[in-house]
This record gives structure tokens, sequence and C-alpha cells, in this order.
């Protein structure tokens, strides 16, 4: 399996975490379970095998063909591995997509959206040209210039949304959602609007999204697991409010 990634020059760089190709990617399971992160991703299958994802239920699944968007989720997705064995993306950082899309990212939320519906005929147009790429640096190029092309709004975050992004995202002294929003000299009401139209998620999912991934981050890592010790160390106030993240 091969396995490359670029981080984007400025101004890409504030937007977008990363992009990837995976190449020879075959899995021993013919779906896959993925779990939620808090950002969106914009996927392309580089195989003739249309993507499949499923929601909720086995019988449910969806077909894609020119890649699709996946919105800031706050459950799980399933995934068909198969058109997985060849295929390229963009993680953006959480607020990251925003100025790609036709419609607030809140639209997005736990949603799976073909390309070809946010962005028309320039869906089929990234595939075909990531197709005739021979290198994985040109395809990385395509993906970058594509993204330039494809911006609506100007690329910039709102200053309440890139600060309170900071402060929430932090590992250690986690900041509460209520000191952060007064310190954006926002509304409550208006904060959330903001926040969850450039995120896709509201303020409160966005953290607790994060802590979910903390933990998952932290057992990990972990030669013994102490359970008590994890909740503890990410924030969560009780064995209750623990176990119902999970």
């Amino acid at each position: 399996m091969i396995f490359r990634s670029y981080i984007p020059a400025a101004p890409l760089s504030d937007f977008v975490a990363l992009f990837w190709l995976y190449e020879g990617y075959v899995q021993p399971h013919a779906r896959e379970r993925v779990l939620p992160d808090g950002s969106v991703e914009l996927v392309v299958s580089l195989v003739e095998v249309e993507s499949r994802v499923y929601d909720g239920e086995p019988t449910s699944g969806r077909t894609f063909r020119n890649g699709v968007m996946a919105g800031a989720r706050s459950e799980f997705l399933v995934i068909d591995t198969a058109s997985q064995a060849s295929v390229v993306g963009v993680h953006f950082k959480p607020g990251g997509a925003y100025p790609f899309l036709p419609m607030p990212t809140s639209e997005l939320h736990n949603a799976v959206v073909a390309l070809d519906d946010l962005w028309g005929a320039t869906a089929a147009s990234l595939r075909e040209h990531l197709l005739e790429a021979t290198t994985t640096d040109a395809k990385f190029h395509i993906l970058e210039q594509t993204l330039l092309e494809q911006a609506r709004r100007p690329l910039a975050r709102h200053r309440a949304v890139a600060y309170a992004l900071d402060e929430l995202q932090r590992e250690r002294h986690a900041r509460s959602i209520s000191d952060v929003t007064d310190e954006t000299g926002l509304s409550a009401r208006r904060f959330i609007q903001v926040f969850s139209e450039e995120v896709g998620l509201t303020p409160k999912l966005f953290c607790r999204v994060r802590r979910f991934q903390q933990v998952l981050s932290l057992i990990h890592t972990a030669a013994q697991i102490n359970w008590a010790d994890v909740a503890v160390r990410c924030g969560y106030f009780d064995q209750a409010h623990f176990i119902h993240d999970f």
C-alpha cells in the first residue's frame, strides 16, 4: 500500500489540513465504519467501482461516481471499502470547507453529498484530470488548483469562529463554550449561528466530537487503559456522561 500526503501552501493551508492519496489499499473487510472528527472530507475514487455509502442500514447504500463531500459528523458513517483501493482526497481543517461550498457547512451535517451537486460539471472534470495525472504530485496540484478556482467566498475565517476553534481545540486547559462566547463579543445565539455555518456543527456538538477523538487517541497509545483516568483527562463529568458518547 502507498500512502502520500501533502500540505498545501497559503492561503489553502489555513483551510486544508492535508491532501492525501492511497494506492493499493485493500481491506480484509467489505465495509468500514468511519468515526466523526469534526471535519469535512472531499473524496474522489480513482477506480471504476463507484463509491458506496451506507446510512445506518446495510440495505440503504447510495453510490457516487465523481466524488463526494462528507460533511462534519456527530455520528459514524459506513463506507464500502472496494472503492478505496485507489483514492485521493482533501481533509479540511474544522470550518475549512466553508469557502468552497455553495451553502452553509451546517447543511452538510451528517450528510454525504455528490460532488456533482455542489460543483456541477467541475466534479466530473476534476476526476478526469486526476485519472490522467501520472504522478501523485500532479494529482495534488490538480486538487490545489481546483479548490482555488472553486472558492465561493473570501479565503478568510470569521474572527469569532477562528478564535473559538483555537480555544476549543486546546488539548489542555480546555475552555468552556460560555467563556469563549463571551470573549468573541457576540451574543450566544449569533455565535452559534456563525460557528455552525462555518464548521458544520454547533459549538456543543463540536466539543463533544473532539472530546470523543481525544479519548480514541489516548486509548490507542496506552499500554493499559484506566477508563476512569481517561474520562477525567478528557473532560467527562462522570461515568454516565462518558458512557453516553460510547
